[in-house]
């Protein structure tokens, strides 16, 4: 995978600012979801389908209920 700019990783607005368990996410790639460790964002990164994250996320806002 190329390098993803540090300008494209974000958290959630539900995220702490102690820079706790957070994961970050970016959309600087088409095809991909990158996901990665706040704590370590030079660290290994896992890479989802869109539709992929999106069902996680939509999981877990319903059990967030």
């Amino acid at each position: 995978m190329r390098s993803i700019p540090e300008d494209t990783w974000y958290r959630s607005s539900y995220s702490g600012g102690s820079g706790g368990n957070c994961l970050e996410v970016s959309h600087g790639q088409p095809t991909l979801v990158p996901v990665r460790d706040s704590k370590t964002p030079h660290g290994p990164k896992l890479t989802f389908r869109p539709e992929t994250w999106t069902a996680f996320v939509e999981d877990l806002k319903h059990r967030a209920h």
